[in-house]
């Protein structure tokens, strides 16, 4: 199925900030298609601001119903304040693939666990608010073999279903065209191809 994730380019991230009782939050949002992504943002966070008090994070590294590729970190606020907020934030926002750091200036004022709770949940919500997203379908290599008479007309029916090539594979008795297929949710109909092509179209099945 598909979901919104960050339109950010890899390395940047999107920023917004806020001030609750003259402390300073500042939220960094990016892509983050694997956890790695995540420990880069952190650390381009810890060269910016050296000087911050902490630098909290949570991030979703797949779709957003992820189990398993996600994490979050409370860098030295008390257990369950920063990070699990974020998190949850982050969860209900139906955007995937993204990484998040808020970095703190602490102003002098404590805010209790309730409070820190509610600014760094609110840090990342603005923050979202003002994310540029796009589309993503997850997809997986389906390859499609057709003569050269016909390559120009299974390019043009993939690309009716927005199916991509990713790859064009030529021999002397036709082409292997890679597609990228997409997972779930309503699929391109094969048999239309077929009969479209009446019976000129073989899919390749991958060998294990």
């Amino acid at each position: 199925m598909s979901y919104q994730i960050p339109a950010l380019a890899p390395e940047a991230h999107h920023e917004h900030s806020i001030e609750i009782e003259k402390s300073r939050f500042i939220a960094w949002l990016a892509h983050a298609p694997t956890p790695d992504a995540m420990t880069r943002l952190l650390e381009q966070a810890h060269l910016a601001h050296p000087n911050a008090r902490h630098h909290c994070t949570a991030f979703i590294a797949g779709a957003p119903n992820e189990q398993n590729a996600i994490g979050f970190s409370d860098d030295g606020e008390p257990g369950g304040t920063a990070g699990r907020p974020m998190y949850q934030v982050l969860e209900g926002s139906g955007v995937g693939q993204i990484a998040c750091v808020v970095i703190r200036y602490f102003g002098g004022i404590k805010l209790g666990t309730g409070g820190l709770a509610r600014a760094y949940s609110r840090a990342v919500l603005d923050a979202l608010e003002r994310l540029p997203t796009t589309t993503f379908t997850p997809r997986t290599p389906r390859r499609l073999k057709v003569g050269f008479a016909h390559e120009a007309d299974v390019r043009h029916w993939l690309n009716g279903y927005d199916v991509p090539v990713d790859a064009s594979d030529y021999a002397a008795d036709g082409v292997v065209l890679t597609a990228g297929w997409p997972q779930g949710g309503a699929q391109p109909p094969l048999e239309e191809l077929h009969a479209r092509l009446k019976g000129a179209l073989e899919v390749l099945e991958d060998q294990d």
